[in-house]
């Protein structure tokens, strides 16, 4: 399970329909820790969960993954790295 540090709210529920969003600060350590859980999880199956002290969110996950590397060099220089996992339904096709 990817652990991230709590947040200011105090939600304790897991989510698992709506609009959720959570954003937060952490040290290169704390973000290398985050990736490699993640990366766990990816390859140990086609589960996914997010959580904090707060909330949890279980997602199963289909092929392809999306991968969005976004470079602003004008101004406040800034690199994004985005990863977009889709919801794993019944009409899913199989990566080839």
């Amino acid at each position: 399970m990817v652990e991230l540090p709590n947040t200011e709210t105090s939600e304790g529920r897991v989510v698992t329909e709506g609009y959720f969003e959570r954003e937060v600060l952490l040290s290169g350590d704390q973000t290398a820790e985050v990736l490699r859980e993640l990366a766990d999880q990816l390859e140990a199956g086609d589960e996914l969960t997010i959580s904090s002290d707060e909330w949890e969110i279980p997602f199963q996950f289909r092929e392809p993954i999306e991968v969005e590397v976004e470079f602003i060099g004008d101004g406040s220089r800034e690199l994004e790295v985005e990863l977009e996992f889709e919801w794993a339904d019944d009409d899913a096709l199989p990566v080839e």
